[in-house]
């Protein structure tokens, strides 16, 4: 019985660290006199848990602010420097790694292309650990000073098995990867591996666009199309965390052959590389280097007056229109956020023409309670958002370290 007892006060105590930590962090900086309503703790319990925060060096004083005829407040928030995280964007044409502090300032990064090597799993994890040796050693931090790696992947993960994170990434050759496994073969670093848009939605709707609402879609356009739903302030998984697969739903029965082998897939129609082949099959001659420059160069040429390109992207605006509608439909958002590196270059154009396809595709009810709009993180929002996946278990944890699988001290990160 009495042990049973202290484990309920742990638990109460990790429960009421986790509540301020997490209202600070969000919310912050407030004073200990805000904190108790905006937690419902007493004022005793909060002073008792800033104390231990302050204590641990998770909490800091940033100034004061006036009350009323009493002495000035204190104002507290997460101290940036009490921890820092690495965020991994396993993109299509580069690896990119970047080490933050609590604030989200970045310290250190990596780029790391994939050379036209396309995402073959040895280059995949030698780029990946190669990026994190690289980034801890430009900020002179030891192994033992990151809270956690969060890695954003094209596919599905499957986090359920024994041996930790599996990829299914059928658009890029991966079958049932044993990602999390390969990874720790030669990092100690604690892992939080998850699907590329829902950890872009993760960074816009704590930081960006989607900030603030409780149902939202963020979606991803690059060469591929995926989406993050967020489910009365969480991301949606499903059954096998195969939710968000936006990009594979049918846009056309029988229609242009996607890169997952379906036939008239969403993204064989409104991603990059879908876009750029109906402009070649319709006379277009992109000469661009990569997909990037390529779509750059056909928002030019329509811009000159290009009718062949002007009607590529009027008939890409109504595609994502219409499949934006499918959301709407479906999951009734109340925002609606267009990211990725092709939908932040295409999206300052076409925006204005997919909303009004979305609204002639859509049910008007839903559809008037809908906004769309563009990312605000730009092309490197995967990257924050999986930086995220670590700092959500920090806060749910209320502040208490990772147990790392081998102690830290001897964590190496050999590629």
């Amino acid at each position: 019985m009495g042990e049973g007892n202290r484990r309920t006060v742990r638990d109460l105590r990790r429960t009421n660290r986790a509540a301020l930590l997490r209202h600070l962090y969000f919310e912050g900086p407030l004073s200990r006199q805000e904190l108790g309503p905006a937690t419902g703790l007493s004022s005793g319990s909060v002073s008792n848990v800033v104390g231990e925060l302050v204590a641990d060096g998770l909490v800091e004083a940033v100034g004061s602010t006036a009350s009323d005829g009493g002495r000035p407040r204190t104002l507290l928030r997460v101290a940036p420097s009490s921890g820092h995280l690495i965020g991994v964007d396993v993109g299509e044409t580069r690896v990119r790694v970047g080490l933050f502090d609590l604030a989200f300032s970045e310290i250190s990064g990596a780029d790391l292309p994939l050379a036209g090597q396309g995402h073959d799993v040895d280059l995949v994890v030698h780029l990946i650990l190669d990026g994190l040796a690289t980034v801890l050693r430009e900020a002179c931090l030891p192994a033992g000073a990151i809270l956690g790696v969060g890695i954003g992947v094209p596919g599905i993960v499957d986090a359920a098995g024994p041996d930790g994170a599996v990829v299914h990434g059928q658009t890029i050759g991966w079958d049932a990867v044993p990602l999390e496994a390969l990874l720790r073969r030669s990092t100690d670093l604690q892992l939080h591996i998850d699907n590329g848009a829902k950890t872009l939605g993760r960074a816009e709707t704590w930081f960006g666009a989607g900030r603030g609402a409780r149902n939202a879609v963020i979606a991803l356009l690059g060469s591929g199309v995926g989406a993050c739903v967020v489910a009365d302030g969480r991301p949606y998984q499903g059954a096998c965390s195969s939710a968000g697969e936006w990009g594979h739903t049918t846009l056309r029965v029988g229609g242009r052959r996607c890169r997952c082998g379906a036939r008239g897939c969403l993204e064989a129609y409104v991603g990059a590389a879908g876009v750029l082949d109906r402009w070649r099959e319709a006379g277009g001659d992109p000469r661009g280097r990569d997909e990037e420059s390529a779509l750059a160069e056909l928002l030019d040429t329509a811009d000159g007056g290009d009718r062949t390109a002007v009607a590529i992207l009027d008939e890409t605006a109504e595609f994502l229109g219409a499949g934006i509608a499918d959301l709407v439909n479906l999951f009734n958002p109340e925002r609606i956020v267009l990211g990725g590196w092709a939908g932040l270059l295409l999206g300052p154009r076409l925006l204005p023409a997919v909303r009004t396809a979305a609204a002639a595709y859509a049910l008007r009810h839903p559809y008037a309670q809908t906004s769309i709009e563009l990312g605000r993180l730009g092309p490197d929002a995967v990257t924050v958002g999986a930086a995220t996946l670590p700092v959500g278990r920090f806060l749910d944890t209320g502040g208490t370290p990772a147990p790392a699988r081998i102690p830290a001290a001897s964590a190496n990160l050999t590629p």
